[in-house]
């Protein structure tokens, strides 16, 4: 992937208030340019059986030299052992868009 081409990163946590602090946290650090927060219900196997939680899931629109910083600032602010933490390749988007988010992200 091309350092600066676009990605979204997902990852998932157990309240509000915590999705909303990670969130100001990766901004100020100008590791995404966007973060948006879903509640979503998560069907997950966990300790050998099927767990059913409410979480939040941020959806965080940064470019591909920002993932590493990125992920170990996840880790480092995160409540799970194992938390959630995917990048999805962006292959077309709005090229307005797609050059402020490399604006933002810089």
């Amino acid at each position: 992937m091309n350092s600066r081409r676009a990605c979204v990163v997902m990852t998932t946590v157990s309240n509000r208030g915590q999705a909303e602090k990670l969130a100001r946290t990766v901004l100020e650090a100008r590791l995404a340019a966007c973060v948006q927060i879903q509640e979503v219900a998560s069907y997950y196997w966990w300790d050998g059986k099927i767990n059913q939680d409410t979480e939040q899931l941020l959806y965080l629109k940064t470019t591909g030299d920002k993932y590493q910083a990125l992920e170990a600032l996840l880790i480092a602010n995160h409540s799970y052992d194992t938390p959630e933490i995917l990048q999805l390749g962006v292959e077309a988007g709005f090229e307005k868009y797609l050059q402020w988010m490399r604006k933002e992200t810089g």
